[in-house]
């Protein structure tokens, strides 16, 4: 790879982040919020060493061109250049740093999708840390609630009260194998997409969504086991079911937002 490939490899890459970062919410896709000024600040660290780069090439191109110049002015034999310069070009880089072309055009004219059903399914749901107090819950109608305390709720407070309760949870959809029900998802990253893990709800509903949906779910508790032990299915029974729009939170197990 010639200097010049390696200028447009390094402008490519800065314009990249900062297309993904700074002039769209594509990072939001892979990583989360708190990562995004770092890099915002990496793409601007690679543009401005590609512009760099550039313009030293260019001074040096300069500088050459006047020297051969002056070669030929003074008759000096153009074939009695030091050895050096009829070797290896050692300033060149591996082929394989081609490679990083790869993501650095997909980043500004295809970025990847968010993570969804496909990873869900393929991973187990995340376990719940335990508990042994409970706050009562708000009489609120239906109650706004995460999928992980839900699932707590379900399978650790004794005192049964999610038990009748109607709530309402947000996530995504991904299928299950055999049908008649299927699972509201959400997907935590703690730093970037390498590190996701799923909590999953279960839900019972006469339809089932496309995967990858966003949905907001109101319903009871289905029954199953005993409510308050890991014997109780983390499971929904579904009275309403609405789509709405992947929340910018889409990687946080955060409440619903408000109906209406």
């Amino acid at each position: 790879m010639r200097r010049p490939l390696q200028v447009t490899l390094l402008i490519l890459s800065g314009l990249g982040l900062l297309h993904a970062s700074l002039f769209t919410d594509l990072c939001l896709r892979y990583v989360k919020p708190g990562m995004r000024p770092l890099l915002i600040a990496s793409g601007f660290v690679l543009l401005v060493l590609g512009i760099v780069e550039a313009a030293v090439r260019e001074g040096r191109g300069e500088r050459a061109g006047h020297g051969r110049h002056g070669a030929h002015a003074h008759g000096a034999d153009p074939h009695n250049e030091p050895e050096e310069h009829h070797g290896h070009d050692h300033s060149t880089v591996p082929r394989v740093a081609w490679l990083l072309l790869l993501p650095a055009l997909s980043l500004l004219f295809y970025a990847p999708p968010a993570l969804g059903a496909y990873t869900a399914a393929r991973q187990p749901a995340k376990v719940v840390a335990e508990q042994d107090d409970f706050d009562p819950l708000p009489k609120t109608s239906p109650l706004p609630i995460t999928l992980t305390d839900f699932t707590t709720r379900v399978q650790q407070d004794r005192s049964l009260a999610i038990k009748a309760r109607t709530v309402e949870m947000s996530g995504l959809v991904t299928p299950v194998p055999g049908g008649g029900s299927w699972d509201l998802t959400r997907i935590i990253i703690s730093c970037c997409a390498a590190d996701a893990q799923s909590v999953k709800v279960r839900i019972y509903s006469g339809s089932i969504p496309p995967a990858n949906t966003w949905v907001s779910v109101t319903g009871n508790w289905h029954p199953g086991g005993k409510l308050g032990t890991k014997s109780a299915p983390v499971a929904l029974d579904a009275q309403t079911m609405k789509k709405i729009q992947r929340p910018s939170n889409g990687y946080q197990d955060a409440l619903p937002f408000p109906s209406g």
